[in-house]
């Protein structure tokens, strides 16, 4: 397991925007090492009749494999247990101390993310032994990509595809023509396609993994782990939009005037919250956001109702606040 400031990785492919942490096809090389995936996938544990989870436990607090961990008593350094893997806390926070003072005081409060992602890297590498790949001498990164390449080898992007994603983002490219822009266009979709599938395979192994977590470890963590501007505004009881964005990137900039309007016109009644994906790094992560800007709605019980990716006109953005619980 291996950290540096550059930031999170994402296991897979995908499309990044040039910020300081999203890179492409870098699986734990650049940040912390690992990944954690928000695509919400329902998954019954057969075979373990009702048990109590983190994510039933603690709702929301996490959108990966780890809200299907069944909580129990441990010892006080093991904080998770699954079919072949085995984490302590002590190996978290020894990757944890070699990191500079600010990317470490971000993952100190995000413990949860750090086991979730460390978690499924070595998960990925059984699921990469038993398919036959070559895992260890410096080989797992390569290992897991190669598990990935299988995985999604036969996902396509068709025409229709192309087209509809240009007309819904024609500003944001500059208003090109499409013909200019239709190949990277086609190379982006295919990434987030890639990297959607990926996410689902992921989860997917929960159902068999029979993941075991820490009662009272996960109780504290989850405590810190509501203590950001996007989990407060969540549970304020107003409906909230979370811009993750960064300076110098333009449809985030144009994006600003925006935000700025609803604030003042609704200071009583909405949040606003930008977060900058390079200062805020572990909690973009946890959000999932792979490009800049995204926007995501959530309704006045905190519960996501809506995300988009690139620019988004300000009347769209109504829409989907009113539909959040905006009056």
């Amino acid at each position: 397991m291996s950290f540096s400031s550059d930031k999170r990785k994402k296991y897979g492919t995908g499309h990044r925007q040039p910020t300081p942490f999203m890179g492409r096809r870098n699986v734990f090389r650049q940040s912390i090492g690992f990944s954690v995936f928000f695509i919400g996938v329902f998954l019954g544990l057969s075979g373990w009749g009702w048990a109590a989870t983190l994510g039933t436990q603690y709702p929301g607090i996490t959108g990966g494999i780890l809200r299907f961990a069944v909580l129990e008593p441990m010892e006080k350094d093991m904080v998770l247990k699954a079919e072949g893997v085995q984490v302590l806390l002590s190996e978290l926070l020894k990757d944890i101390n070699r990191q500079e003072p600010k990317m470490r005081a971000q993952l100190e409060k995000n413990l949860l993310f750090v086991l979730e992602s460390e978690a499924t890297r070595r998960i990925l590498l059984n699921e990469a032994q038993k398919a036959g790949i070559i895992t260890g001498k410096g080989n797992d990164d390569g290992a897991i990509q190669t598990l990935f390449e299988r995985r999604t080898e036969k996902i396509t992007v068709s025409e229709t595809e192309v087209q509809d994603f240009y007309r819904a983002n024609k500003e944001m490219m500059g208003n090109a023509p499409l013909e200019q822009v239709k190949d990277s266009v086609r190379q982006y979709l295919l990434q987030e396609k890639k990297g959607q599938a990926i996410d689902g395979y992921i989860e997917g192994l929960a159902d068999s993994l029979r993941l075991r977590i820490n009662d009272k470890w996960a109780d504290a963590q989850s405590r810190l782990a509501l203590d950001n501007p996007v989990e407060k505004a969540r549970r304020s009881g107003m409906p909230t939009m979370v811009e993750f964005g960064a300076t110098g990137c333009v449809p985030c900039d144009m994006m600003q005037p925006i935000l700025d309007k609803l604030r003042k016109n609704y200071s009583k009644k909405l949040n606003v919250v930008f977060i900058h994906v390079g200062e805020e790094q572990i909690l973009a992560s946890r959000y999932g956001i792979r490009s800049i800007p995204v926007q995501v709605f959530f309704d006045t019980k905190g519960n996501e109702v809506f995300r988009h990716v690139g620019f988004y006109p300000e009347k769209e953005v109504l829409k989907q606040l009113k539909k959040s619980g905006l009056s």
